[in-house]
Order: C-alpha cells, then structure tokens, then sequence
C-alpha cells in the first residue's frame, strides 16, 4: 500500500516536470482578457436588465 502511494507521487513529479507552464506574459495576456470580457458582458446585462425593467414598468 505505502509502495503504491510512493510511486503515485513519484509518477506525479515526473509528469508536472514535463507541464509546459504559462510565463508571466501569458498569464498577464489571459488576465487582461479576462477582465475586459467580464467588463463587456456585464455591461450587456446590465442594458438588457434596464431594457426589461423598462418595458415591465409600462405593463404595470
């Protein structure tokens, strides 16, 4: 049992030294599209919201 949890964490190891990890660029690039996406779609729902605020408001 020990042995196996052994060789699972060695086995581990060995394959996140082979992960192709993101440098600093990336991960600022990713970031920052991340933001402006989330900025952009919150703007969009929030004019629908105001939209059928609106039109609820004339039925009532």
């Amino acid at each position: 049992m020990i042995e196996k949890i052994r060789k699972f964490f060695k086995d581990m190891i060995k394959e996140m030294k082979l992960v192709t990890w993101p440098n600093k660029h990336d991960i600022k690039e990713g970031t920052t599209v991340v933001v402006i996406m989330s900025a952009i779609v919150g703007i969009f729902l929030a004019s629908v919201d105001q939209i059928f605020t609106f039109f609820t408001s004339l039925l009532y």
